[in-house]
């Protein structure tokens, strides 16, 4: 190829990429006109209308409600000589409904004034009385506003103490009466369903404590005869973020002759008895429980990390103590069968102190009809109530074993009952 032909191809090679260059400036300044003119439009379509100043007062404080066409970005200070307090709301205008100045004072207010600070800036200033106050502001949605309230300091030092106290007073307990529904539990021998005495028992304990201590809230897993699967009891618990959580059972045994009162907490045991028991109130086999213990290891070590079981291990304590010193004159010298530990799944996934609660031996014909009394039903619900009590009340756990009588126990103690009677 000679010169002359290779001089015209470059100079048409500089032509063509000379036109790409100038169609990609092209093209990239429409991209960029296109944006900027999409962000200008959304900026103009999201401008924050004030559609109205609203206030309310007492001696304690002051609420300025800023109503707002849409949520708003703000920021806020304080000015000094004199004191006054001022709110910007971005990207925002004034309604031609709204005053300028609103003038009503209170013990913290002079007066409110507004307007256009600049261009895309509403200033609201609250001219204040003095120095002495706190103020916070929250914005809201639904409807969109902004809420400005002043208070005194005394009044911030007072409401955290006022909410320590309501978090330390108020308690919610979940109480979960066992069995239920096409689920009768053990059956006495005069055909004493079990599901229907820990039912009743439940009941009266959230009586007791609507009545006597609404600062506890008592919710039961079922209050009528329905059936729920033991996962979902604890779930219950869980969802409402329950302080403790109490499941109230009446035991059995081929042994007509035991009798007593039982308590566990959840962990595992070799204990044949204990196993027996929670076999029943689980609905499996004494085989399925021993093979359990491999595949619940992790749950159980989940516990003892939390260290939930010290305190399931207090709650059980202060209840059994409870029922077995106030109804002593029922039973003979082997009444009290103690704290023991066993593998319930009702009590498996609690997240708070738990236990589970053998009120009596529905196969003993003589605790049946003990339990078939609604006196002594309305007695063992004081007891629970009695131990529920002194748990929360911070009481030591070794004062409490070696005291001979509590306020407590002066104050629910149990209905005489003639005994004999149930002997005949």
């Amino acid at each position: 190829m000679n010169i002359f032909c290779r001089h015209n191809l470059q100079l048409e090679g500089r032509r063509r990429n000379s036109g790409y260059v100038r169609s990609h400036f092209i093209l990239t300044a429409f991209l960029f006109l296109f944006i900027f003119c999409l962000k200008f439009s959304a900026f103009a379509e999201t401008v924050i209308e004030i559609r109205g100043i609203d206030k309310k007062s007492s001696p304690e404080s002051s609420s300025i409600i800023i109503d707002l066409s849409a949520p708003a970005q703000y920021a806020k200070g304080r000015l000094s000589n004199p004191e006054r307090l001022f709110i910007d709301i971005k990207n925002a205008r004034i309604s031609k409904a709204v005053k300028n100045e609103y003038s009503e004072p209170d013990t913290f207010l002079k007066g409110i004034r507004l307007g256009q600070f600049n261009t895309d800036t509403v200033r609201i200033v609250l001219d204040l009385q003095n120095s002495n106050f706190k103020f916070d502001i929250n914005a809201q949605k639904d409807p969109s506003r902004l809420v400005i309230e002043l208070y005194s300091e005394q009044r911030n030092i007072s409401k955290p103490i006022q909410q320590h106290e309501e978090n330390i007073l108020k308690r919610r307990i979940v109480i979960d009466p066992g069995h239920g529904g096409h689920d009768p539990g053990a059956v006495g021998y005069n055909g004493l369903f079990e599901k229907d005495v820990v039912l009743d028992i439940a009941l009266r304990v959230r009586e007791i404590m609507n009545k006597e201590h609404p600062l506890y809230e008592i919710i039961l897993t079922r209050d009528t005869d329905i059936f729920i699967p033991l996962h979902k009891r604890t779930e219950i618990a869980n969802k409402v973020n329950a302080d403790m959580f109490i499941s109230i059972h009446a035991n059995a045994s081929y042994n007509r002759v035991a009798q007593g009162i039982e308590t566990y907490i959840l962990n595992w045991t070799d204990d044949e008895e204990a196993m027996k028991v929670a076999a029943r109130e689980n609905a499996i086999s004494l085989k399925e429980m021993k093979r359990l213990r491999d595949e619940l290891s992790i749950i159980l070590a989940s516990l003892e990390s939390e260290s939930k079981r010290d305190e399931s291990i207090k709650v059980a304590g202060f209840i059994h103590r409870s029922l077995v010193s106030d109804l002593p004159s029922a039973y003979s010298a082997d009444y009290d069968r103690g704290i023991k530990q066993a593998l319930f799944y009702v009590l498996v996934g609690a997240k708070m102190p738990s236990a589970l609660l053998e009120v009596g031996f529905i196969s003993n014909s003589f605790e049946e009809k003990m339990l078939g009394n609604e006196t002594y039903r309305q007695n063992i619900a004081n007891s629970i109530v009695s131990g529920i009590l002194r748990y929360f009340s911070g009481i030591s756990v070794k004062t409490f074993l070696t005291q001979e009588t509590s306020p407590y126990e002066e104050k629910n103690k149990a209905t005489p009952v003639k005994y004999s009677e149930f002997k005949k």
